[in-house]
């Protein structure tokens, strides 16, 4: 009898170290690696129609597949039911994180809730998801400060302040006009506040007048960030602010994209002939495009976001959430949602110009000298 139960006691316990095995020694935690390798990432971006967004999606992908996930990566065509729809196929089919990097922060409510009663971690990307608790964590730049850089490279440009931004005296007046980004994208309120954190008090002192009298934001705010639609505004503003002689010295462009379609408009009227300068613009993003048009002289400045960083960022805090592990972040005041503060991991924005082309974009690899000369 003694010797059953030693034996009966020697069972139970091999079955209960198997037990343990198979679960990885976890308990219940869903979010060990043990249960996810391999496991499926949706990542949602919302563009093709930028290259910046196909450089984001493309470094996600290839970190998380590198750590050995399976990854669902779509673009949303900048539709927003494309986007819930895309998003709602993920967490049906099970993915264990989702990162977002949103059209609409505010339109994704629903799916957030679904996500986080199907037990799936949030990643906001680049563009923060508002209203929902269901936001873990959020990857980005350092936006408020793109905008300060924007404002004070439009300042630079026309001469009002020297290269470590100390005012050099010039009193202008210069005529500018502002532009935007889409008032649905948390982000372009920030680039705006920064930048006019900068340009204000010189408008305020008549150093730098907007003719158009447009200065507030829902006034020059370009929905989904279209070229296009800038292009037609700023056709618009020369013809109703700038006739009998008066020029257009500056514009403050918060994305390369609308950029180019500002040159567009102002070659159109004449700019950047006849003795006629082309005005200083500004632009985020170091697209190709618009690093030609820099290096010809046209588009004077933009910001470099090395989407290379967040992307590798994003896939490691993927990594962490999927092993028990606390993602690394670095600011946990800014970035309010409007239900919570959202932890956040921020990057710092660089400012590119016609001398520091090579030496910041080429040099590290982002885009090639190939690709430039094309």
């Amino acid at each position: 009898m003694r010797a059953k139960k030693v034996l009966g006691g020697l069972v139970a316990l091999g079955l209960a170290m198997s037990l343990t095995a198979c679960s990885g020694g976890r308990g219940s935690d869903s979010s060990d690696s043990g249960d996810n390798d391999g496991a499926l990432i949706g990542v949602a971006m919302p563009t093709k129609v930028s290259e910046r967004w196909i450089a984001d999606g493309d470094a996600v992908k290839a970190d998380l597949e590198k750590a050995g996930y399976e990854v669902d990566l779509e673009y949303a065509n900048n539709d927003i039911p494309t986007q819930v729809k895309q998003i709602s196929n993920m967490i049906t089919r099970g993915a264990k994180v989702l990162i977002i990097a949103s059209i609409d922060g505010g339109s994704l409510s629903d799916q957030l809730d679904a996500a986080a009663k199907a037990g799936i971690k949030v990643i906001s990307y680049d563009r923060l998801l508002t209203g929902s608790k269901n936001v873990d964590y959020y990857v980005s730049f350092d936006n408020f400060k793109v905008g300060v850089q924007q404002g004070t490279s439009l300042l630079q440009g026309l001469g009002v302040v020297d290269a470590s931004g100390k005012p050099t005296g010039k009193k202008g007046p210069f005529n500018v006009e502002l532009f935007a980004g889409s008032s649905d994208d948390n982000n372009a309120h920030l680039f705006y506040d920064g930048a006019m954190s900068v340009l204000k008090p010189y408008i305020d002192d008549k150093t730098l007048v907007v003719r158009s009298g447009q200065t507030a934001f829902n006034q020059i705010a370009i929905l989904r960030w279209d070229p296009a639609t800038a292009k037609a505004r700023m056709q618009n503003l020369i013809a109703k602010s700038y006739s009998g002689g008066a020029v257009v010295d500056g514009v403050l462009s918060p994305y390369d994209g609308l950029s180019l379609g500002i040159l567009s408009a102002v070659t159109g009227a004449g700019y950047g002939t006849g003795g006629k300068k082309l005005p200083v613009v500004t632009g985020q993003d170091a697209e190709v495009p618009s690093l030609k048009s820099i290096l010809a002289g046209q588009q004077y400045s933009t910001i470099f976001k090395d989407t290379r960083k967040l992307g590798h960022q994003a896939a490691t805090m993927t990594d962490d959430l999927l092993n028990g592990k606390e993602p690394e972040v670095n600011d946990t005041k800014t970035y309010d949602n409007k239900v919570k503060v959202v932890p956040s991991y921020l990057f710092p924005p660089v400012v590119i110009t016609k001398e520091n082309v090579q030496s910041e974009v080429i040099a590290s690899g982002y885009h090639t000298q190939a690709e430039l000369d094309k």
